[in-house]
């Protein structure tokens, strides 16, 4: 099913920019990510919160022009907009949906297809090359973003193909999956705090750059509380595909442990992320749907939580 090497539209997110001579001071305060630690040449993971802590989105944001852009799950982008624009208004910022300007595809194995385009990307995670209004993104080892202004997008897709074959998105968010990079949908909108999702161990929270919102609950989560649930990766052997926010259940508990973040197919079955309660992870008896649904089974994920790391940004 997955290709080595490919490209594939990200035909499943939008594009939300933020323009104008405040939006870095604006975002500053709203994002759980550090926009002092975007440049040119470095990009970054981050939430907007809820003042309770609970995404209402995440999203990969870098520098463009005058402003940011982030790329978010598509359903998200007008909730999105709706609820910044109320923060915004006394903020020389201007939020818009650019998503009809921008054509964007995720690249695997395929460094010699961006070097085609003149772009030489390196090889360190959130790392940005730009050529020819083209923009290049490091999101995990091997698996990179490039971002096409519209006029330019079948030029591109067909100078890809000439190097890549062309898969499908299902390959593109398996490669995630085990990357360990969970993500907001419109299922788990308002579900779960960053730490939920693992985001903080991917670079996108700052526990040093100050206020924003839902910042007090998840300062107090990360260095004062327990976390009862956070991401981990499991597979399924056989199956309908779940859709995010489908519940897990062990047999020894009353209720739902956690929920599917995100799922793709594989050559052996499913794979997934999903939040779990920690003692139901432990435990290790865990099934999709209900406590006799189909039975999952535990993986690695790419990284380990070490706080001292988590603190750095």
């Amino acid at each position: 099913m997955a290709v080595p090497a490919f490209f594939c539209p990200l035909s499943h997110e939008s594009v939300l920019a933020v323009r104008g001579a405040d939006a870095g001071k604006f975002l500053q305060g709203q994002l759980t990510c550090n926009i002092d630690y975007l440049s040119e040449a470095k990009a970054t993971l981050g939430a907007r919160c809820t003042q309770k802590g609970r995404m209402q989105s995440s999203f990969r944001i870098l520098l463009q022009g005058d402003g940011v852009l982030l790329a978010m799950a598509s359903e998200l982008i007008d909730a999105q907009l709706l609820d910044l624009k109320k923060y915004a208004v006394f903020s020389k910022s201007k939020l818009t949906d650019e998503s009809a300007s921008w054509v964007r595809f995720g690249l695997q194995d395929a460094d010699s297809a961006l070097v085609s385009l003149g772009l030489d990307l390196a090889q360190a995670t959130d790392s940005v090359t730009r050529a020819n209004d083209l923009i290049a993104i490091r999101v995990s080892p091997a698996r990179a973003e490039l971002w096409v202004p519209v006029e330019q997008g079948d030029d591109v897709r067909t100078r890809l193909a000439r190097h890549l074959p062309e898969a499908s998105l299902n390959d593109w968010l398996l490669g995630q999956i085990r990357a360990g990079i969970g993500q907001v949908f419109g299922q788990t909108r308002e579900e779960f705090i960053p730490q939920m999702i693992n985001l903080q161990a991917v670079g996108g929270v700052s526990f040093k750059k100050g206020c924003y919102t839902g910042q007090e609950i998840v300062a107090r989560m990360q260095y004062l509380g327990k976390l009862k649930r956070r991401l981990y990766r499991l597979t399924m052997a056989a199956g309908e595909l779940p859709e995010p926010g489908t519940a897990l259940f062990s047999p020894v508990h009353s209720s739902a442990v956690g929920n599917v973040v995100v799922a793709a197919r594989s050559d052996v079955g499913i794979e997934l992320l999903a939040v779990l309660q920690a003692d139901a992870a432990e435990d290790g008896n865990l099934h999709l749907g209900a406590a006799d649904g189909e039975p999952l089974h535990m993986s690695d994920l790419p990284y380990t939580l070490d706080s001292k790391l988590e603190t750095q940004r």
